[in-house]
């Protein structure tokens, strides 16, 4: 029973030390220059930090010729960063004679930020459409339009990488310098002949300023002219005073309409006072025999009258209408 418990805490032992030891990845070291002792990598086993990282970190800025801590190594690694892309990112910007401080790669890390992209924007400059599809619409006094696309050329600045705004930031101010140059020309003929009076006037507003990037230069791509809006304009304007015109004369028109309804309705009320006042007179008439008031020959005069008042009404009357 003793013979295979020795066996197992052997190689539980073998298994510790080994783990606690990477004695493959210290040999590695030592074989290439990097002076760093077992009990360190015991360190970074007990603190989680991973020695294969800071190792080939190590060994790749001694090889470079870079003098890297491992204390700062071990504390970007804990922050959460990428110490390998940190130290590729040095080693590029070493290369290229660019002043980056392990302070600088690490804070740009720790940003979000590609720090090893960024050195190579830096040494490598790209280029980025403005906008990244379709094209700037603009209107010049003249009413005409025009679609302008740009391509921006530009350089990180790695001074202010941390803070400074990104590449949309870019591409809308520079969108918004090319629609007001083209806003302020008087003709768009004027655009069309000097396309490049758009990147001159954009290039000196200073875009870059509070930006990650540096502009280097803004050129016009394609310049295409749109639709007359100016006469669009005009036209809608001109179909708007139509339907206003339009409108008030329906109002005029149904205001009529209504006081010719209001004065036919007070004929008729009229008329129906009349007749009703007309029903009267035979009762008055009546009362007038009961009182005495009328005798028979007013009544036979007045009938008489009104006998000869309905012939003359009917001799003034049209030949058709008098045979009806």
């Amino acid at each position: 029973m003793a013979l295979p418990i020795l066996i197992f805490v052997a190689l539980a032992f073998m298994w510790l030390f080994f783990y606690l030891i990477p004695v493959r990845l210290w040999v590695s070291a030592v074989a290439s220059g990097v002076h760093i002792g077992m009990f360190s990598l015991v360190g970074m086993r007990l603190r989680k930090v991973s020695p294969h990282v800071i190792i080939n970190s190590l060994i790749m800025s001694h090889k470079a010729g870079l003098s890297v801590n491992t204390d700062r190594l071990e504390a970007h690694y804990l922050a959460g960063g990428d110490v390998i892309r940190v130290v590729k990112a040095l080693i590029s910007a070493d290369k290229a004679n660019l002043n980056l401080a392990f302070e600088r790669a690490c804070a740009i890390d720790l940003a979000g930020r590609d720090v090893l992209e960024a050195v190579k924007t830096s040494v490598n400059p790209k280029v980025i459409d403005a906008p990244k599809e379709g094209v700037l619409a603009a209107v010049a006094k003249d009413g005409i339009e025009l679609k302008a696309k740009a391509r921006v050329t530009v350089r990180a600045n790695l001074e202010r990488l941390v803070g400074g705004a990104t590449e949309e930031t870019i591409i809308a101010r520079v969108g918004e310098g090319i629609v007001t140059t083209i806003g302020s020309a008087d003709t768009y003929k004027h655009v069309l002949e000097n396309p490049d009076s758009i990147s001159k006037n954009v290039l000196s507003k200073g875009l870059d300023a509070g930006s990650a990037f540096e502009i280097l230069s803004i050129d016009i791509a394609d310049v295409d002219v749109g639709k007359n809006v100016g006469a669009d304009l005009q036209a809608s304007q001109a179909e708007a005073d139509l339907k206003v015109a339009q409108a008030k004369a329906e109002t005029r028109r149904a205001m009529a309409v209504a006081q010719e309804q209001e004065m036919k309705a007070k004929a008729q009320e009229m008329r129906a006072k009349v007749i009703e006042a007309e029903a009267q007179i035979p009762l008055a008439i009546s009362q007038a025999f009961r009182e005495g008031k009328l005798g028979v020959m007013d009544y036979y005069n007045l009938r008489n009258i009104q006998a000869d008042t309905s012939m003359r009404e009917k001799i003034g009357q049209p030949p058709d209408k008098q045979r009806e």
